[in-house]
């Protein structure tokens, strides 16, 4: 079973920054050149600084990471960052709108320590999808050269006893410890649970609900495999340390009975010969009925707004000659599915892998490479590549969003989907609560 640990956060000093929404930032992974310039602009201290460095001009690439390291440790000397005196839990809350519409939604999970477990047999923390080779060592080094985590890894759990509502709703009758609005209108909003006094029965509570059963990595796949390669690295270096806390990496814990979004990922095919007959050619290969559609009616049922139940076996197909809708037969697509259990070989980004290796010749290692596919999570911004010819593309492929049981399903069996399979929304905010790997 997974084990999950109160720690002392370091926090932005309310007293010097009582705005937050200055300082935080999305996570890394999501933030685009100018974006981050936008970012660093507004306040000099905000967490882009030590989270996403960029180079300077130096000649040796790994000094941005050192100097990550030493505005960390500035930050930390001069009372910008502070840190907290009990060893608590975090509650955290986003309010959000539902993409493409006005519906609003409350989510609601708690930020701790996970104890890091290499992934197999009898594990308390499962993948449930693949991982590239570039952001690991990215964050590799920032982790070693800083020695704490910035951003969340997420982790969805499963609460059979239904008490975890109840307990983040107690916690939250308290006035907010934190509260930030981002540039995409999420609202997050933090409180502090301590280990010890009043609010022990609570803590120990949500450890209980979230630790009765392996938990699922939602989001965050590199960030853990890079903690643990960390974990390996430092244990060689001090072996015999009882419980250190480098076994432990910063985790925001989510119920996954929430009404959880996770939107699809769509894939922009390029240099893909006889591009302008895929949709014939998706009819005549026997594995789709088809029906023809314009690139309008392709953004309306694959887009935010159309919050599409996946698991319809349904793609969206995209060419400068037309568009269409196929919807897989599955029994056609039996002898081409990869391994796996029935969750996975049901998925339909299982599906689009092999309507990708099937209609344009790319296979599943071409699509890890990444470099005859693109990807996007807007469907009208894959349409556009194609039309404007935009690095190549020739062909968007779009799909409806994965269902949560069917992504739990997935881990469960012990496989993994391909990279960029899903995209949790909100994203976590960074800054919120930094984890320093010390107690």
């Amino acid at each position: 079973m997974p084990e999950i640990r109160a720690f002392r956060a370091l926090r932005y000093n309310p007293e010097t920054l009582p705005d937050l929404s200055r300082v935080v930032a999305p996570p890394y992974d999501v933030i685009s050149p100018a974006m981050r310039a936008e970012l660093a602009a507004r306040d000099p201290r905000n967490v882009v600084a030590i989270d996403l460095p960029v180079d300077a001009g130096a000649a040796d690439p790994d000094e941005k990471y050192r100097q990550a390291a030493r505005t960390f440790a500035a930050w930390r000397a001069d009372g910008t960052l502070t840190k907290d005196r009990q060893p608590s839990l975090y509650v955290y809350e986003q309010e959000h709108a539902v993409p493409g519409t006005t519906v609003r939604r409350v989510q609601r999970g708690f930020l701790g320590r996970l104890r890091l477990e290499a992934f197999g047999a009898g594990s308390g923390v499962l993948p449930h999808e693949r991982t590239l080779a570039g952001p690991k060592e990215d964050r590799y080094k920032l982790m070693r050269a800083t020695g704490a985590n910035f951003s969340a890894v997420m982790v969805l759990y499963d609460d059979a006893t239904g008490a975890a509502p109840r307990l983040l709703s107690e916690a939250v009758e308290a006035p907010a410890l934190a509260d930030a609005t981002d540039d995409d209108g999420v609202r997050h909003r933090l409180w502090m649970v301590p280990d010890e006094g009043p609010t022990a029965p609570l803590a120990a509570g949500l450890r209980e609900a979230a630790g009765r059963a392996p938990v699922i990595i939602a989001d965050g796949h590199h960030r853990y495999e890079t903690a643990l390669r960390y974990r390996d690295e430092r244990r060689m270096t001090r072996s015999g340390e009882d419980d250190p806390p480098f076994d432990f990496v910063l985790a925001l814990f989510v119920d996954a009975a929430e009404p959880l979004l996770a939107l699809p990922t769509h894939r922009v095919a390029r240099a893909v010969a006889a591009a302008d007959g895929l949709v014939a050619a998706a009819g005549s290969s026997g594995l789709f009925d088809v029906a023809p559609a314009d690139g309008a009616a392709l953004r309306a049922a694959f887009g935010p707004e159309a919050q599409a139940p996946g698991g319809r076996g349904r793609i969206g197909l995209w060419t400068r000659a037309g568009g269409a809708v196929l919807t897989a037969r599955r029994d056609a697509f039996v002898p081409f599915l990869p391994p796996g259990g029935e969750a996975l070989r049901r998925l339909d980004v299982s599906l689009l892998s092999v309507t990708l290796e099937r209609l344009c010749a790319i296979d599943r290692a071409a699509t890890t490479t990444g470099g005859r596919v693109g990807f996007t999570k807007d469907a009208a911004e894959a349409i556009a590549w194609v039309d404007e010819r935009a690095d190549a593309a020739d062909a968007a492929f779009l799909l409806e969003a994965t269902p949560i049981p069917e992504i739990v399903a997935v881990a469960r069996d012990g496989d993994v989907m391909p990279q960029k399979s899903t995209y949790f929304y909100p994203k976590p905010v960074t800054g919120f609560v930094l984890n320093p790997l010390e107690w």
